[in-house]
């Protein structure tokens, strides 16, 4: 079906980024992949052409206003060339609105600049051993010192993506007791990753997604400046539920872009391939099994053009989020499943982007809180 939210810029963009992808990503990207990350000098390269930048003020160096399209453009293009942004996807679509959102003018004349110039990589660590999609159970502590000018990190946190390369994580730590409803008590903290007392640990060996950097990190006395709070003290938990919206809209995005990728592989897979003299794709059930494809991947494409028209008037709720992130990354699963079967033998090696897509597909349904979460939160809209 005919998409219209984009437009001639968007369409230019969407060339450029293109050009890029060929001449700085897929050559290098098997070896981001084997070594678990992309270098820092790339968020500088992706600075240089001014992706970095996206709603950063120009006062600090950045584009301003930016429509939450040119993200879903980055995400399509880079699926289609058979490799993975999802650290940039974090840092600038995931973390910098954190920053927007909350930072003081002080912070953000130190952050933002940076940011735009990519020379800042964003992380966030939220996620512990222990809670998981259960924000409000989360144990790391921020003590405020006796000398009042700064607070003392303690604890540990894992999953967190960018780890190893981040040069600033926010931090959701405890700075009080939750009270009644578990869910006070919690404060947000940009660190800067070079503080002592903070380390990276173990990096994480997943079946998918290798080109994300992913690692376990803690916190053992680590002094971070009362400059540093982000926000009001105790109010993260507020400020979490506010962004993950977003956040479950770009793995909505990421969904129906690996989607299309996949219908994209398989079918050009199935005219080439040969069985019993003549193309895989001449056969019924192929195009039957296609045609499902693209049917299913219509409908969530849909769902998430006009969930971004909403997230651009800030009218994106937490349910609106939660339906899109619970139909399109399932739909993705079942997609990406049946374009892997149509490459028979081939779709289970991993020199085949399908290979990679299927691996990588698979955590969509787990992070940005589990579809189980999602679910209910669907559910208790349909409260009386």
């Amino acid at each position: 079906m005919k998409r219209t939210i984009f437009d001639d810029q968007h369409d230019a963009f969407r060339e450029m980024f293109r050009s890029f992808l060929r001449k700085e990503v897929v050559s290098e990207f098997p070896k981001w992949e084997e070594q678990g990350y992309a270098p820092r000098e790339f968020f500088r390269k992706l600075g240089d052409i001014g992706v970095t930048g996206f709603d950063i003020p120009e006062q600090y160096g950045g584009a301003g206003p930016t429509s939450y399209r040119y993200l879903m453009v980055i995400g399509e293009e880079a699926a289609l060339a058979g490799v993975s942004l999802g650290n940039y996807q974090a840092s600038s679509g995931i973390v910098l609105p954190y920053l927007l959102m909350l930072a003081n003018e002080e912070q953000r004349a130190r952050w933002l600049p940076l940011c735009a110039r990519g020379e800042a990589v964003l992380s966030v660590a939220m996620t512990e051993p222990g809670t998981g999609s259960d924000l409000a159970a989360i144990r790391t502590t921020a003590t405020f010192s006796p000398d009042g000018d700064h607070y003392v990190l303690n604890g540990a946190k894992t999953f967190i993506t960018n780890a190893s390369q981040a040069t600033h994580m926010i931090v959701a730590a405890r700075t009080g007791e939750p009270g009644a409803d578990r869910r006070g008590g919690l404060s947000l903290f940009v660190l800067d990753t070079t503080t002592p007392g903070f380390e990276v640990g173990r990096r994480l060996d997943k079946i998918g997604l290798k080109f994300s950097d992913t690692c376990e990190v803690s916190f053992t006395d680590v002094r971070v400046p009362v400059g540093d709070l982000l926000g009001t003290e105790g109010a993260a938990f507020d400020y979490l539920g506010r962004n993950l919206p977003r956040e479950r809209l770009a793995m909505a995005a990421g969904g129906c872009a690996t989607a299309a990728a996949a219908i994209a592989h398989a079918n050009s897979y199935t005219h080439e391939r040969q069985v019993f003299g003549k193309p895989v794709a001449s056969f019924q059930n192929t195009k039957f099994v296609l045609a499902e494809c693209v049917a299913e991947l219509a409908a969530a494409q849909a769902l998430v053009d006009h969930a971004v028209l909403l997230e651009e008037t800030s009218e994106l709720s937490a349910v609106d989020a939660a339906i899109c992130k619970l139909h399109c990354t399932e739909m993705a699963g079942r997609v990406i499943d049946k374009c892997l079967q149509l490459h028979g033998g081939y779709g289970y090696i991993l020199e085949y982007p399908i290979a990679r897509l299927y691996a990588d597909t698979r955590v969509s349904r787990i992070y940005g809180g589990t579809n189980e979460v999602m679910k209910t939160i669907i559910a208790k809209s349909l409260s009386r």
